[in-house]
């Protein structure tokens, strides 16, 4: 890679990185629920962003589509939220997984973690093509299906990914919730130490693997990869200019095959394949747009 490309490469790492860091903040910007030790309740908490983050987050100042997904589906009257549904199809169409490559905190988490200089390691092919498919049983069985098929003592359903699996949750809600309030401190047991395992194992596997939770675990992933061969916003490689390189496939924290993964679900549109390419072969632009323009040129 030529040092132009390194240059521009960082560039736009550092122009993602600063998107990243604006979104989370904004996301989840009431300072005064930390030094209160408490959860924001205003009227914002209505409405679901469109990433992965924590309603208990002292400082989140809106719901998290999977959550809120999750306690309609484990209700009494056992429904589907069509407003949450609706939201996340209308953001899917529109942005594909570019959501989960600029405004999610989680995946911000990951992309500072991976920046620690130790080697990292590449999931064989067959097996990174195999976990991929637990994203999706994640969504079916955690988020959609046990919340509204078992029962607690209250006849209710548990938001079973939220309670046992959510490295998000425990991150930006338990852990400072629990290490503001005393009285939870004392009431922290095994779920919470279960809650901390798992946050634990995947910041250390983040260290080592890029996005591995975006890759196999995360449901609204799963949700959003759905839409990505469709969405307006589209990457697409030039193939009368692909000179098959390979720097484009050596940079994808996805671990894909650029040239024939690029309008895959798995793309999180982060930009670093474009970054790198040296022969600009690859377009990023919302597609119906594009297409209008062609339309009427």
């Amino acid at each position: 890679m030529s040092r132009m490309h390194r240059d521009r490469l960082k560039r736009q790492g550092r122009l993602r990185l600063c998107v990243q860091v604006i979104a989370a903040a904004f996301l989840n910007g009431y300072a005064a629920g930390f030094v209160k030790k408490s959860i924001f309740t205003g009227k914002t908490k209505l409405f679901c962003v469109p990433v992965l983050n924590c309603y208990a987050c002292p400082g989140a100042l809106g719901a998290c589509p999977i959550g809120a997904m999750q306690t309609v589906a484990g209700g009494k009257g056992r429904s589907i939220s069509f407003y949450v549904l609706g939201l996340l199809m209308l953001f899917g169409t529109v942005f594909g997984r570019l959501l989960c490559g600029f405004l999610c905190p989680f995946g911000l988490i990951q992309d500072l973690l991976v920046r620690i200089p130790l080697k990292k390691l590449t999931v064989p092919r067959s097996a990174d093509r195999l976990l991929r498919y637990l994203k999706y049983a994640v969504l079916l069985i955690m988020v959609l299906l046990l919340p509204a098929a078992v029962q607690n003592e209250l006849g209710s359903g548990d938001p079973w990914f939220c309670k046992y699996l959510c490295p998000a949750g425990t991150l930006e809600g338990g852990i400072p919730l629990v290490l503001l309030n005393p009285t939870l401190r004392s009431l922290a047991g095994v779920l919470f130490t279960w809650k901390t395992a798992v946050l634990l194992s995947i910041l250390i596997l983040s260290v080592k693997i890029p996005r591995v939770f975006c890759r196999y675990l995360c449901p609204l992933g799963a949700f959003y990869a759905l839409f990505n061969r469709f969405a307006c916003y589209q990457m697409q490689v030039a193939e009368h200019k692909c000179i098959a390189c390979g720097k484009c496939t050596s940079v994808c924290p996805m671990q894909l095959d650029v040239p024939q993964e690029i309008c895959s679900g798995e793309c999180i549109r982060c930009g670093r394949c474009k970054a790198a390419c040296p022969a600009d072969a690859i377009r990023t632009d919302f597609s119906v747009l594009r297409e209008k323009q062609e339309h009427t040129a």
